[in-house]
């Protein structure tokens, strides 16, 4: 009777191991880039905290810059029974269309894109990041002394594009007389040549600085080195430099991926697209106290407009 008591034990402790919700995801770059994938990362770990180790278990591969090898991982994982498969990075949008089909019973998500390509198991995600970027803006704006201000941008391309697009936004109608120089490096992940369009910004004036991106680390260290102003996105940056940060977009992909995990274990595999936006606190506006009263009340006005709808960042 112990013996059939401790088997059916073992036999239920494997069940509910089973019973786990598993997820992969794929990400272009480090866990810890103080950026996009670092900000997918946080989000997971959020969630196994919530949801238990126990009942959400996730893998990832970092540093995945190369279309090829991160469609290699996703159509392994896919032909492993997960029951998630997050493809972290508008790159790899070309490969999920082409690997969906030949696995119909499992649900992949990837961002950052409105497009499910039409398909019942994709989900798509993005972030209203231009709505953090007019709030950055307004600070921007309102701190600038020179009027002058720098803007390191990776790839004119998704929620980089739409962030560039609010700060500008943001500052101009704060300040019609700032100068708004933006650089786009061509590169999301090209630490030196952020660097050296920081160099340039800086040489031409410019007493804030802002970008997105991995590669703003290098534009960072600039503003560092030089006492000028920072403002950051996707994930916080403080850390980095907190003497010159002042406010911080941070991305909070909770918002989004909870109600995917829970249609997926009602069956739903997808065909539905998310963003996340400032209603409904996916992103999160961190401002620090070094940026001083005046930018903070500037910037819950505007939050708070943007909420409300009365702000249209990108005057729509």
């Amino acid at each position: 009777m112990k013996r059939l008591v401790v088997s059916l034990c073992l036999l239920l402790g494997l069940a509910w191991a089973q019973d786990a919700f598993k997820v992969a995801v794929v990400m272009p770059s480090a866990t810890n880039d103080l950026a996009f994938s670092e900000s997918m990362y946080d989000s997971l770990l959020a969630i196994q905290e919530e949801m238990g180790a126990d009942n959400f278990e996730f893998d990832y591969a970092d540093g995945t810059f190369v279309v090829d090898d991160a469609a290699a991982a996703i159509r392994d994982w896919a032909s492993q029974g997960y029951d998630l498969i997050i493809a972290h990075g508008s790159q790899y949008g070309a490969p999920l269309q082409e690997i969906a089909p030949d696995f119909p019973d499992v649900s992949f998500a990837w961002g950052t894109a409105g497009d499910t390509f039409g398909m019942d198991n994709v989900y798509a995600y993005e972030a209203a990041s231009d709505q953090g970027g007019y709030v950055n803006g307004v600070i921007a704006a309102t701190l600038s002394k020179s009027g002058i201000i720098g803007v390191v941008g990776p790839i004119e391309v998704g929620d980089a594009k739409l962030y560039v697009d609010g700060f500008k936004i943001g500052a101009t109608a704060t300040n019609p007389e700032v100068q708004v120089n933006v650089n786009y490096i061509g590169s999301f992940g090209d630490v030196a040549l952020a660097t050296e369009a920081a160099n340039t910004h800086a040489e031409a004036g410019a007493d804030v600085l802002t970008g997105s991106a991995q590669m703003v680390v290098g534009a960072i260290g600039v503003a560092k080195e030089r006492g000028l102003l920072w403002l950051g996105t996707q994930a916080s940056q403080t850390e980095l430099a907190p003497e010159i940060v002042v406010a911080n977009q941070v991305y909070d992909w909770t918002v989004i991926l909870k109600p995917i995990i829970e249609q997926v274990k009602a069956g739903k595999l997808g065909g539905e697209a998310y963003v996340i936006t400032l209603e409904n606190g996916g992103l999160d506006m961190e401002i620090n106290d070094n940026a001083g009263a005046d930018a903070k009340a500037a910037a819950e006005a505007a939050i708070s407009g943007i909420i409300d709808g009365s702000i249209a960042p990108l005057g729509e």
